[in-house]
């Protein structure tokens, strides 16, 4: 399974397109929906609004798959009147000296730049409160809660 990082990440990825789906049912929700040859974690598609959920675990460039994204709706790929990127980062990206990683600062300047740039295009990063655990740790207590909370916030924001 492409960039997500093993069985939890697809979990996650899972949950939240169930989350999604409940609370905004006015969306068809899936998982690896196909954009050109570019997957999207979690997609929600509508007759005139397509939304894009990028879930960036540990990549060395969270910025590819969203410009991407970006590039085809300048295209015309992107079939729909609307079109909203929403790009969750994980702990991954925090520094312990507090702030974000330079990846996911890079990540945000395209995303907000090509937005800004490409009519009828939003983008909204946001921190996935769920950190992938260590290779062979366990996952985090509340993990369901927190993806939940964050199918809240992204359904408030569509």
């Amino acid at each position: 399974m492409r960039q997500l990082v093993g069985e939890f990440a697809a979990d996650v990825r899972d949950r939240l397109r169930e989350d999604l789906a409940e609370r905004r049912p006015d969306l068809d929700w899936g998982t690896e929906h196909r954009v050109s040859r570019t997957p999207v974690d979690v997609a929600g598609v509508g007759d005139d609004r397509f939304v894009a959920v990028e879930i960036e675990w540990r990549r060395a460039d969270p910025a590819n798959n969203t410009a991407k994204l970006f590039y085809y709706a300048d295209e015309g790929r992107l079939d729909h009147d609307e079109v909203v990127v929403c790009q969750l980062f994980s702990g991954y990206y925090d520094l312990a000296s507090g702030g974000v990683s330079s990846k996911r600062e890079v990540a945000e300047f395209v995303g907000e730049t090509a937005a800004a740039s490409v009519e009828r295009v939003a983008f909204h990063p946001r921190r996935l409160p769920v950190d992938p655990p260590k290779r062979g740790g366990e996952r985090p207590d509340g993990w369901r809660v927190r993806v939940a909370e964050t199918a809240d916030e992204l359904a408030s924001l569509l």
